[in-house]
């Protein structure tokens, strides 16, 4: 079945997502510039990750623990 219908994978590819999206934001600032249109959906979720990283921290932390334990 794919991750966009299994809700917990759900969480799992958007988690993924704005960590990846804020990892490339700090390290290559120049492709994420753009706020609009379809990179802008990915700006939007760097900056999720900038302003609650350590949600997300916990988040992702969780999620690698249900993942190798569930």
């Amino acid at each position: 079945m794919s991750a966009l219908f299994v809700f917990q994978d759900f969480l799992t590819v958007v988690l993924l997502i704005i960590c990846t999206c804020t990892y490339i934001k700090i390290h290559f600032p120049k492709i994420l510039d753009h706020r609009t249109g379809f990179r802008g959906f990915f700006w939007k979720a760097a900056r999720i990750g900038e302003r609650l990283s350590p949600w997300v921290a916990a988040c992702c932390l969780l999620m690698g623990l249900r993942i190798l334990f569930f």
